[in-house]
Formats: C-alpha cells, structure tokens, sequence
C-alpha cells in the first residue's frame, strides 16, 4: 500500500477545483478499484480541515459497523458522521478535484490549500493552519517520546 506523504501546496480556482498533487494521485490510483472513486473527502472531526480517504481505506473505516445492532442509536450516529458529509470524487484530466462548499466552509479554504500527507491518508488544509498544525504536531510527538530537541550551537560573542 502506498502511503502519502509530504506537503504540497496548491491553488483553487475560479470554478473551486484544486489539483491534487501528482504523488498522491498516484498513490491513489494504485489503490483503486475499478469503477471505485478516486478518493472520499469528509470533514476531519478533530481538525478543522478535509480528511482524503482512498476507498479501500474508507471501506476499512467503516468496519466497526459491522458489530453493531443496525437499529441501535450507536449504529445510527456512526453511520451518520461516517457517511452523511462524506463526498466520493473523481479528478479530471488535470488531476483536479472540486471541493464541495461545506468541506471548504469547515476547513476555511478560501484561495490556498495544503495537502498534507499523514500516511493512509492526507488531508487539506488552509495553509497557515497547516503549519501550526504541523508545529503542534512536532512539539506532542516530542513530548510523547521524551526526546528533547536538539541544542542550538552558541553563536560566538
């Protein structure tokens, strides 16, 4: 399974479609099925950006339904939040997708994006959000390992 990686910045366009970086539609075209969408794009809950899920990633997902009472409340609310705001999308012959408007509300994507990669998945971002989540990110996985940064050299007096 190819993993994504990296940021990459891009721009929307007039018409609300941003092409999607070359090495992560590759990626996801070597996990597609056919006659699968090229990706699923769903609001983070976490975050405030869109999550990119590949289809089989997505299916995977949604496997803890599956042990569930299908009339059960919980059943109800997890299908809900998995399903109901999620988008399947297909690029066109740029590689570009459109983002639909409440995915770009949730995310505040206005002009830039961020395509952030996190491994199975990548997610988009306005892009100063990115960097301090990025940041965030760096400073917790430090304090979670218990690794320190390195120290900076003295400049000489």
């Amino acid at each position: 399974m190819s993993v994504f990686l990296g940021t990459h910045q891009n721009r929307l366009d007039a018409k609300g479609r941003v092409s999607i970086p070359a090495a992560f539609r590759t990626a996801l075209r070597s996990q597609a099925a056919a006659g699968e969408s090229l990706v699923i794009l769903r609001p983070s809950h976490l975050h405030p950006c869109i999550e990119a899920w590949p289809p089989a990633a997505f299916a995977a997902l949604s496997q803890p339904l599956d042990r569930m009472d299908i009339f059960s409340d919980d059943h109800d609310d997890l299908a809900a939040a998995l399903y109901a705001d999620a988008y399947p999308m297909d690029a066109d012959r740029e590689g570009r997708i459109i983002l639909p408007e409440p995915l770009k509300e949730h995310a505040g994507l206005t002009e830039a994006v961020a395509f952030m990669g996190v491994g199975k998945t990548f997610q988009i971002w306005e892009p100063a959000a990115a960097e301090r989540r990025r940041a965030e990110a760096r400073t917790r996985s430090r304090a979670l390992s218990g690794a320190r940064p390195a120290p900076r050299p003295e400049a000489d007096a």
